[in-house]
């Protein structure tokens, strides 16, 4: 019998460099209720990510909003190392809502005319 790699233990996958995406830090957030659900489209410095929220159907619009601000701070978190603020705007129009996302102050370069 021929002996392989795998009789003897378990083989493992080379570990990979965490990857940044393609798609930048989260700059805005739109949220939608549809009659299927809650939607998001998530503005970043390179395109849109547009999506389903996961709470139910019936969730009170700021249960939405607070879901929504959880998601995009985690999605900067986990794939940009870095916090982000999210901020609501007053609503335009019912059942949608905009939010800026922002750098916290700390995180923010200092510009060349700061004094130190």
């Amino acid at each position: 019998m021929n002996s392989t790699m795998l009789d003897s233990g378990m083989v493992r996958r080379k570990k990979e460099k965490k990857k940044r995406p393609a798609w930048g830090i989260p700059k805005g957030i739109f949220l939608f209720a549809t009659p299927e659900g809650w939607r998001t489209s998530v503005v970043t410095e390179s395109g849109n990510l547009c999506g389903r929220l996961d709470v139910p159907i019936n969730t009170d619009p700021q249960d939405a909003r607070a879901a929504a601000a959880v998601m995009v701070t985690e999605l900067a978190r986990d794939f940009h190392d870095t916090d982000v603020e999210v901020s609501w705007d007053p609503p335009q129009e019912p059942w949608s809502w905009t939010a800026q996302v922002t750098l916290p102050a700390e995180n923010e370069p200092l510009s060349p005319d700061a004094e130190g």
